[in-house]
């Protein structure tokens, strides 16, 4: 039976992973993104792929999302979005030096808005026959992590109590919702390019984007009497958690 994905983030990385490779042919995808999504003209593969061109760091576009849906039944709702501080990740980075509208920005991005567009969708996730919402967070929003970046970090906390809660929202309708927090991802390597090419790049170091999608598969293949509430997936060289 085809399915109908709505896909928050799926024009590069991860999320343009996740558009090239859960859909089967006769499925449909909407691409929400800033950016066109790259699978719409790489791929000939039977799937309908629709993007709507969306700042997903401005919640009040879930509005216009629900006037374009309207009562179309989604299968799976996946949100991949998430920013972080502006030298996160880098070594010099220090979080005395945020700026107060930054940690604004990204608060309103990885919080507000996925609440929003969450709710937006509720009534058309809720008509699936076996629904299923799936978040993706980070290894960095877990208990007693290493890293210093206040903000991101709290973001990504608040993301798995997004998935708590709303686990037990939809509870008496069989929505399913997970919470997937990955590790080092090698998101630079398009999925089209393959598992061994990240594994090569990386010297094994980073998560190719098919684990990821491989076990989203799975969650997505589970029947309506089962939920997974969160799956901790680090970089098996990952040392700050």
């Amino acid at each position: 039976m085809s399915k109908t994905y709505m896909i928050f983030g799926g024009s590069k990385g991860l999320g343009d992973a996740f558009s090239q490779g859960l859909p089967e042919s006769g499925d449909k995808v909407y691409i929400l993104s800033r950016s066109l999504p790259r699978s719409i003209d790489l791929l000939d593969d039977g799937v309908e792929r629709v993007w709507l061109q969306t700042d997903l760091s401005d919640y009040k576009g879930a509005k216009k999302l629900t006037e374009i849906i309207q009562e179309e039944i989604i299968d799976v709702i996946i949100y991949n979005v998430g920013i972080w501080e502006e030298r996160g990740f880098e070594d010099d980075y220090n979080f005395e030096n945020d700026k107060p509208e930054d940690i604004a920005n990204l608060i309103n991005t990885n919080i507000t808005s996925p609440i929003v567009y969450l709710q937006s969708l509720l009534t058309n996730i809720k008509q699936a026959n076996n629904g299923k919402i799936i978040l993706i967070g980070s290894t960095d929003g877990l208990e007693n992590n290493q890293s210093t970046q206040v903000s991101f970090v709290a973001s990504k906390f608040s993301m798995r109590g997004i998935a708590h809660a709303l686990r037990e929202h939809l509870r008496v309708s069989n929505v399913a919702v997970t919470c997937i927090n990955p590790g080092n991802l090698a998101a630079e390597i398009p999925f089209e390019e393959g598992r061994e090419v990240a594994l090569e790049t990386y010297d094994s170091e980073r998560i190719p984007v098919q684990d990821i999608v491989n076990l989203v598969k799975a969650v997505i293949s589970l029947s309506k009497a089962a939920t997974v509430k969160e799956i901790n997936i680090p970089a098996m060289k990952d040392s700050n958690i």
